[in-house]
């Protein structure tokens, strides 16, 4: 055996796992707070999704899980008996890439936000 002591492998996985618990909390808090009694009217829905996507990045970023990239993306569509199906994909490692997901419903809004969590090796 030569180079390195064992464990060092980036190929092992992340030290530790990302804390999806922790995410979730932000998604229900960064979404509540934005969104409660906020009406939909599309404009102003467009800049919250970009501004809440901001600053769920940051939160998640906060927590300082390293060598994890972070995607975020939100949605916000109008409660108006229609329906909207939503889907994603992702090319990842099932052991270490994981995601969060959280969607809001107020009385005339819904929201869904989505934080994903790949591990860089």
């Amino acid at each position: 055996m030569h180079g390195g002591a064992a464990g060092s492998d980036p190929r092992s996985g992340p030290p530790r796992r990302f804390p999806v618990a922790a995410v979730d909390d932000i998604l229900k808090d960064v979404l509540g707070s934005y969104l409660r009694e906020q009406p939909y009217e599309p404009a102003r829905c467009r800049d919250m999704a970009k501004d809440m996507a901001e600053v769920i990045k940051a939160r998640v970023k906060d927590l300082m899980i390293p060598r994890y990239k972070i995607v975020v993306v939100t949605h916000i569509g109008q409660l108006n008996e229609q329906s909207m199906q939503i889907g994603s994909r992702c090319l990842w490692e099932p052991a270490s890439d994981t995601f969060s997901s959280y969607v809001f419903k107020n009385s005339s809004l819904f929201a869904l936000a989505n934080v994903y969590a790949v591990y860089l090796e």
